[in-house]
Formats: C-alpha cells, sequence, structure tokens
C-alpha cells in the first residue's frame, strides 16, 4: 500500500494557515527555545549568537511576501527549522547567490563572488574558469553560514552540483522536467514516470522532489568519477532517446522557439559545468511562497502537486517523514555511471 501523504496546516493554502506563525500554532507541539533557533521578529535587526558564531541578521520585519505576511524573519525562521536535513545537501558545494533585496516579487541579481566585508568563519570555494577569473564562492557549511547567506535576501539556494575538492567530478546527475506552454502539471507527472523507469531499466536509483514552481526534478546519486561533460552526454543521449520514444509528450529540444507546445522539456543541460538548481527544501520566489520539496514516487503517482508544499508546512512535514533524500549523499546505492561513459574512478 502507498504511504499516506501528510496534510499539515497550510498545505492547501487556507488563508487562516498559511501564515507560519499560524501554522506553528496549528501542529501541536510549539518549539521551544531549547530545541529550537527563534528569530526575532520584533525588531528589523538583531545580532543572533548561533553555536558560537555572531550572525548579524538585518531588516527582519520587511515583508518578503507582502500578500501572506511572510517577513524575511520568517524566512530565516524557515531556514533555521529546516535545516538539520538541508544542511548535509549543501556541504563543500559553491554556492551561486540569488539575491531578492527586496522580497519575492521584486528585482534580483545573480552573485557569485562572496562579498566583502564577511564573517572570517565564512568558508569559500576558489573555482577557476575559463576566462581566467578565479571566483570564491561562500560555501554553507553550518547553520551560522546558512542564516547569513538568506539574510542577503537568498530566497532559493543554488548550490554546484559538484563537491569543492573536485568541482569536475559531480556526484550526482539530475533532470529538470519543465511544462512547454499548454502541457499540465499531469503532463509533467507522466514524463517524470517515464524517466524513472527509463533509470530503473538502467539500474540506477532515482529520487523526485518538486521545484516549487511548475515542474520536478529528478536526481542520480553516482559513483564520482566521470567528469562533468561526461555526466552531461550521458544525461543529454538519454534524454534525446526518450523523447524519441515519446512524441507525443517528451521535448529535448533545448531552442525555445523549436519546442513543441504541449509538451515537457528534459531538460539535460543544467547538468553543464558551473550550471545549477535549486535545493532541495528551498522556498521560491512564487506567490505562494512554495518549497522545493522531496516526495516519493508514490506521492507523485497519488496526485502530489507544486503547491501541496510551502513554507507554512514543510517544516511539519520533515519532522513528522524526516529527509526523504537522505539517501543522496550516501555511499552505498550510487549508480556507477562510468558503466555507460567508461570513465574510471576517481
Amino acid at each position: 500500500m502507498p504511504p499516506t501523504r501528510i496534510a499539515t496546516a497550510g498545505s492547501r493554502f487556507d488563508p487562516e494557515t498559511i501564515h507560519p506563525s499560524r501554522a506553528k500554532r496549528s501542529n501541536g507541539r510549539r518549539p521551544t527555545s531549547t530545541d529550537r533557533i527563534v528569530i526575532p521578529t520584533d525588531v528589523d535587526d538583531t545580532v543572533l549568537k548561533v553555536t558560537g558564531r555572531s550572525v548579524r541578521l538585518t531588516n527582519l520585519r520587511k515583508l518578503f511576501w507582502p500578500e501572506l505576511g511572510i517577513s524575511k524573519a520568517d524566512l530565516l525562521q524557515y531556514y533555521a527549522d529546516v535545516a538539520p536535513a538541508l544542511l548535509p545537501h549543501l556541504a563543500n558545494r559553491a554556492m551561486v547567490m540569488k539575491r531578492y533585496p527586496d522580497g519575492a516579487a521584486g528585482a534580483y541579481f545573480f552573485m557569485k563572488r562572496a562579498p566583502e566585508p564577511r564573517p572570517d568563519w565564512i568558508e569559500t570555494c576558489s573555482i577557476a574558469h575559463r576566462s581566467g577569473s578565479v571566483i570564491a564562492f561562500p560555501l554553507v557549511q553550518d547553520l551560522p553560514s546558512l542564516l547569513w547567506l538568506v539574510n542577503l535576501g537568498c530566497i532559493d539556494l543554488n548550490p554546484w552540483y559538484a563537491r569543492c575538492d573536485d568541482v569536475d567530478r559531480p556526484d550526482y546527475l539530475h533532470f529538470d522536467l519543465d511544462p512547454v506552454p499548454d502541457a499540465t502539471f499531469d503532463n509533467v507527472r507522466a514524463t517524470a514516470l517515464i524517466v524513472r523507469d527509463a533509470l530503473t531499466a538502467l539500474g540506477m536509483p532515482s529520487f523526485v522532489k518538486t521545484t516549487g514552481s511548475k515542474g520536478v526534478h529528478v536526481y542520480v546519486p553516482i559513483v564520482r568519477g566521470p567528469t562533468q561533460k561526461q555526466v552531461w552526454a550521458f544525461a543529454k543521449e538519454l534524454a534525446f532517446m526518450l523523447a524519441q520514444r515519446n512524441p507525443t509528450l517528451v521535448t529535448a529540444e533545448y531552442r525555445i522557439a523549436k519546442r513543441p507546445r504541449n509538451h515537457v522539456l528534459i531538460d539535460y543541460n543544467q547538468n553543464a559545468w558551473g550550471r545549477t538548481l535549486v535545493s532541495l527544501y528551498s522556498p521560491r520566489p512564487m506567490p505562494r511562497a512554495t518549497v522545493s520539496t522531496p516526495i516519493t514516487w508514490d506521492e507523485l503517482t497519488d496526485g502530489a502537486r507544486t503547491d501541496d508544499f510551502c513554507i507554512a508546512n514543510v517544516p511539519a512535514r520533515l519532522a513528522a517523514i524526516g529527509d526523504l533524500w537522505a539517501p543522496l549523499n550516501a555511499k552505498r546505492g550510487r549508480a556507477d555511471l562510468a558503466r555507460f561513459t567508461g570513465a574510471a574512478h576517481h
């Protein structure tokens, strides 16, 4: 019997439960200061002591989702609450900063280089680019560095998919399933199952999450060995094969103007060097403050949708079922992509 999807406050965006503070009251147990970092909501600026580090937080009362009453403090509180599950997925990965100084509906800008001045405990990952420049990206290694980064206005997190000690050899590959205009989420769901079945036939485990936007992401943990270019080539070959086998539903056409309407793009190109996908447990700058959330394949089959998961209910879901993507960081159970690429293990 497939597992029952957990319904928590705000999962259907009832206006009485969408605000994070109301969701906290509704889930049966209010966390206390002894087991939870509490972000103050009654001041604009503060210095918070977190695991021995002093973290300066600013503009806490600024509304990042005005229609929902969600402030910057609420966003920081969300990240503090999910940090135990999130941090292992971010460790030792360069972080591309996407900063929204005026909240979810405001303008944003990308930033790669860790800003100065910054706390001396912020670690960086220096990566040489083809242009000859060496960029020191920030690393999110612990809760203080996570709060520091989010305080810069980073609503969603965009880590590299290769770790800093070898940025040319990823330890997972992924597919971004993105609906072309006129395609529905049911089309996305059907495409995700096609990708899953193809990976299963190859003996590869796969994990699925909502993007927090229109589509879903499918990830495959791999034994580190093949280069980024080899991983990208494998993802491209599989995407085009599935598009050829499912011509009325799937496309792998990267040129926007050439994509057939009512199809779902299997975007393999996010495996290219330096590209990023939004992290799991990242809120998105969408009207409902949705979150990119790991789900089971059974949940997807049973009708789970992006709008089911938001800032208001994901912490309670995590507390109830744990991190569904914990195996993505395990040493065992990884796909040996070298069997398909001929790459030597590193």
